[in-house]
This record gives structure tokens, sequence and C-alpha cells, in this order.
């Protein structure tokens, strides 16, 4: 009988390439995104707090036990209220925390992976990120009617939203995975929206995040789907924001494993290089 190694440091009788069980797996996580603020006078409208981003490699497997994954929504767009919490995503025991809404005057911005905005004029406090899953959100700048009123941006999961009167806050920048095969940038923070009398909005942070309304009346961008990107900002005379983008959950591992003896929720799966490659877009289940 005759013994052939293979790259995984395996030793093993008729070795064919896929004989062997999954081990441990990396992952990345993406929560859904906050949705921006709406009130009336969009210029009260703050950018969405990205979805928190988490992503390792070393994830054990025990063979035949359903993994649960779930990908987390977008947060609902702001109706003459701050916008909503971005969805959780789950892969079995890792969780990444859904984005804080942005804020309006009347309501406060939400906390969550990324922060949500803090709006302009009056109510000025942002919403706080989650360490090691994304950043805090801009806070609200102007308390005059001579100034642009800017509100800040959403948190993304690379940076913090910024503060800024003219243009108005912008988004935090994502954090770009290649676990795809191919370089991807998630969870950016929405663009804060302003009074367009006296300044522009902000722009979305890389990585799905939606830019500011850029005219009167005018509601800001979705956050990307699937990237846990925050929804922009509305501007003067809107009284409704944008939601969030949704989640994602990537898992891959070494091609020459195993394949899941089975999934649900409708999974991606190919080869990329030297890995195995599955992509969750909506929630499911695997098993190895």
């Amino acid at each position: 009988m005759s013994f052939q190694s293979h790259p995984g440091g395996f030793v093993g009788a008729q070795y064919n390439g896929l004989n062997y069980p999954v081990q441990t797996v990396e992952y990345l996580v993406v929560a859904g995104g906050g949705g921006s603020g709406g009130y009336p006078g969009g210029y009260r409208s703050a950018g969405g707090g990205a979805g928190g981003l988490l992503s390792a490699t070393g994830y054990s497997i025990t063979l035949g036990s359903s993994i649960t994954v779930t990908v987390g929504a977008g947060g609902s767009a702001g109706s003459s209220s701050s916008g909503g919490n971005g969805g959780n995503s789950v892969f079995g025991s890792i969780t990444a925390t859904g984005g804080g809404g942005g804020a309006t005057q009347a309501t406060g911005a939400g906390s969550g992976g990324s922060g949500g905005g803090g709006a302009g004029y009056a109510n000025t406090t942002a919403g706080s990120g989650i360490s090691g899953q994304g950043n805090n959100g801009g806070v609200g700048t102007a308390s005059s009617s001579s100034q642009p009123y800017g509100s800040g941006g959403g948190g993304g999961a690379g940076s913090a939203g910024t503060s800024s009167n003219n243009p108005a806050g912008q988004g935090g920048a994502g954090v770009v995975s290649s676990i795809t095969g191919s370089p991807v940038q998630y969870a950016g923070g929405g663009g804060g929206g302003s009074y367009v009398t006296y300044g522009v909005g902000g722009l979305g942070g890389g990585g799905g995040g939606g830019n500011a309304g850029s005219a009167s009346g005018q509601v800001g961008q979705t956050g990307l789907a699937n990237t846990g990107g925050g929804g922009g900002g509305s501007e003067d005379s809107a009284s409704v924001g944008a939601s969030g983008g949704s989640g994602i959950v990537v898992i891959r591992y070494p091609s020459y494993l195993k394949q899941a003896t089975s999934t649900t929720g409708s999974p991606t799966t190919y080869i990329a290089g030297p890995y195995r490659v599955y992509i969750f877009f909506a929630s499911g289940t695997i098993t190895f």
C-alpha cells in the first residue's frame, strides 16, 4: 500500500485531495449598517454607522454539527426619527453587532458596531462603536442660523466618522478584505447631511457607505447591500433618511479539504486559488 503526503501535512492511504475533513476555517462576518436619520429639515439628518466587522483564522469546526449563519439586515431609514440600527450578523459563536442609526435634531444617534453620526444644529451627540468591530460616529456641528448645520458622518470599520460644517461630516472608511479571492472594502459609514443653503453633504466612507443628499430635499444614498455600509444623511426639506446596507458572512479553507456536507440559505461557493469559499448573502446553515 502506498502513502502520500499533501500540503496540509497529513499522511494517508490513497490520498485523492478531498479525503480530509475541515478542522478550522477563516471567516469574515459583517453586520448590517445603520440607517440615517430623518426629520423635517434634512440638515439635521446624520449618517448611519457601519455594521460591525470581525475576521480571523482558526475557527474550530465540530464535524456533523450545523453552524448557524445569520446575515443582518440594514437599519431602517428614519422618518421624523433617528435611523434604525442594523441587524447583527452571526457565524456560530461569532457575532458582529449592527451599526448605529444616525441622529436627528430631536433624537440621538445609535451606538453599535460603528456609531451613527450626531445631528447638526441642536443635537451634537454621536453614537459609539465597539472596539475591535468599528468606530465612533462624528458629532454634529454649528448652532446658529448663519452656519451650515453639518451633521456627523457614521463611523466605519476602519476609522471614525468626521465632523465638519462644509462639507458636512464624512463617513468613516471601511476595511478591505480579500477573503473572497479579490479585494473588497466593507463597512463604511454614511455621510452626514447639511443645510445646503450654507454647505454641502458629506461623502460616505469607502466600503458601502452612502453619500449624503446633494440638493435641497434630496434623500441620502442607501448603504450598499452586503457590505454593511451606513445610510447617507438627507438634505434640508427631506423628512426621511436612507436605510443601511445588509451584511455578509464569508468563510474559506484550503480547497484540498472536504466540501461541506450540507448548507441552507443558498450560499455561493467556488474555488479561489488555494481556497474553497462560501459566501452567505442571506441567513442559513453549514455543516461539515
